[in-house]
C-alpha cells in the first residue's frame, strides 16, 4: 500500500507515502517518498498526482534517449539537377527496393548520360532536350572497350537508359521536386520486337549431347530442358531442393560487382516442379560423379553450400561464364542465330504449350508472375495453334448439331 500512517509520542498523527520509481528493479530500486499530510485522503492525492508526474518524466527521458540513438536527419541540399534526382533515386533505392544487380545496371546506363544534360537544372529540361540525347546515344553513345572510340547503342539499351530517367523522374513528382516526367513525350526509341524462337527436340537433345560433362554442363542443361528454369535459379539448386522427384525452387544465384550472392526467386515466390524421370536419372549420375570431387578435395570442399551445380570445389560457379560457355557452344553447332541458355527455357514453354498444355500450368511451372505474363511471351506458339483451335470449333459444332437432331427425332 502506497500510503502510511505515523504517530508519534506527542499523540500527532502524519501521512506519507511511498511508491518505486519507473525503471525500479529488484536489484536497483529508487523510491519515491514525500511525508507530512494531516489526513490520509490528502496523502493519497499527492501521491497519485506525484506518480503521474513521475511516469511522465520517465517516458519523455525513455523517448528522448530512443531519439539520441536514431541516425541524425538528412541535411543534406534537395535534388536541383537530372544528375542529383538521379543519384537521390539510386540512394533510396539501395538495398531496399531493388536487387543490388539491378541497381549496378541502372547507375551504369544512367553513367551513359551526357555531362552537360546530368549538370542541367530540373526546371530548364525539357522533353526535347532528353529526344535530342536519345538521338545521340543510339549514334555514339557508346563505345568499344580497346580505344573508347565512340559507336552507336542499340535501341534496347537506349529505351532502358530512358526508362531508368523516366523512373526517377516518377519519384520526383511524388517527392514534389518536379510537376511533369518528360520523358514520355521525349519519345524514346521503340524497340522491334524480335521473333522468338524455339529449339526443336532435336536441336535441343543436340546442344545436350554436344556439351562438356565439365562441372556438369551436360546435366545442367538436361535439367534446363525439362523444367524451363531461370538460369541464376538452376545454379543456386541444393541437393535438399530435390525430393521425391520434386523439385523446390526457393532462391536465385546473382552475380554483382562485389561478387556472388544468393537471393530470392524473381517473383518471390517459391516455385515446385515435378522432374521427369530423365531428370532423375541424369542428377543421380552427377551425384555419384560429384562425389568423387567431395573425396579428392576432403575439407576443403564447400560442404556447407550443397550445390547441385557448382566448381569442382564446391563452390558457386559465376552464371554468366556459364551463360558465355552455353552461347559459344550454339555458335559451334551452328544453331539458329540468337541461340543461347535463355532459349532452352522458351523453348520449354514453347514445347509445353504445343503439347496441349493450358496456359495456367506453364505459367506455374515457369515461375511467371501472372498467366498474362505467359500469354505475351508465348504469344506467337498460341497463334501457331489456331488451325487446331478452328478444328476444335468444328467439331464442338458438329457434335452439338448431332445431338440436336437426334433429340428431336425421339
Amino acid at each position: 500500500m502506497p500510503v502510511h500512517k505515523r504517530k508519534y509520542r506527542s499523540g500527532k498523527v502524519v501521512w506519507r507515502y511511498v511508491f518505486n520509481a519507473p525503471g525500479s528493479t529488484a536489484k536497483e530500486r529508487t523510491q519515491i517518498v514525500e511525508s507530512g499530510f494531516a489526513t490520509k485522503r490528502e496523502a493519497e492525492t499527492a501521491e497519485a498526482a506525484r506518480r503521474v508526474s513521475v511516469e511522465s518524466e520517465h517516458k519523455l527521458r525513455k523517448l528522448q534517449g530512443l531519439a539520441a540513438q536514431r541516425a541524425p536527419r538528412d541535411t543534406s541540399p534537395l535534388p536541383k539537377t537530372l544528375g542529383a534526382l538521379l543519384d537521390e533515386f539510386f540512394s533510396e533505392h539501395g538495398g531496399k527496393r531493388l536487387a543490388r544487380k539491378t541497381l549496378e545496371r541502372y547507375r551504369e546506363q544512367a553513367a551513359m548520360l551526357d555531362a552537360d544534360l546530368l549538370k542541367m537544372p530540373l526546371a530548364d529540361l525539357t522533353a526535347l532536350h532528353l529526344s535530342r540525347e536519345w538521338n545521340r546515344l543510339l549514334q555514339s553513345g557508346g563505345h568499344t572497350r580497346a580505344d573508347k572510340t565512340p559507336r552507336p547503342l542499340s535501341t534496347k539499351t537506349v529505351r532502358n537508359i530512358a526508362g531508368v530517367v523516366s523512373s526517377a523522374y516518377g519519384r520526383g513528382i511524388e517527392w514534389g521536386m518536379v510537376s511533369i516526367n518528360p520523358v514520355k513525350p521525349s519519345k524514346p526509341p521503340v524497340i522491334r520486337k524480335k521473333p522468338r524462337f524455339a529449339l526443336t527436340p532435336a536441336q535441343q537433345r543436340l546442344l545436350i549431347d554436344a556439351s562438356s560433362s565439365e562441372w556438369g554442363m551436360t546435366v545442367f542443361l538436361e535439367l534446363e530442358a525439362a523444367t524451363g528454369g531461370r538460369r541464376g535459379e538452376v545454379l543456386a539448386l541444393r541437393w535438399s531442393d530435390i525430393k521425391d522427384g520434386v523439385l523446390s525452387i526457393e532462391r536465385s544465384l546473382s552475380q554483382t560487382r562485389a561478387g556472388l550472392e544468393f537471393k530470392e526467386t524473381k517473383t518471390g515466390r517459391e516455385n515446385r516442379i515435378v522432374l521427369p524421370g530423365s531428370a532423375i536419372s541424369a542428377l543421380s549420375a552427377h551425384r555419384v560423379a560429384q562425389e568423387q570431387f567431395r573425396i579428392q578435395f576432403g575439407p576443403t570442399y564447400r560442404t556447407d553450400l550443397d550445390l547441385v551445380f557448382c566448381n569442382l570445389d564446391g563452390s558457386p560457379l559465376r552464371p554468366d561464364s556459364v551463360s558465355s560457355a552455353i552461347s559459344a557452344l550454339c555458335r559451334r553447332l551452328k544453331l539458329p542465330a540468337g541461340a543461347s541458355l535463355h532459349t532452352l527455357r522458351h523453348s520449354h514453354g514453347s514445347h509445353l504449350i504445343a503439347g496441349g498444355v493450358s496456359l495456367a500450368e506453364v505459367s506455374k511451372r515457369l515461375g511467371h508472375s501472372s498467366v498474362y505474363v505467359t500469354a505475351t511471351v508465348y504469344a506467337h506458339a498460341i497463334a501457331g495453334r489456331d488451325d487446331e483451335v478452328t478444328k476444335k470449333w468444328e467439331a464442338f459444332q458438329a457434335a452439338e448439331n448431332a445431338r440436336t437432331k437426334n433429340s428431336d427425332l425421339v
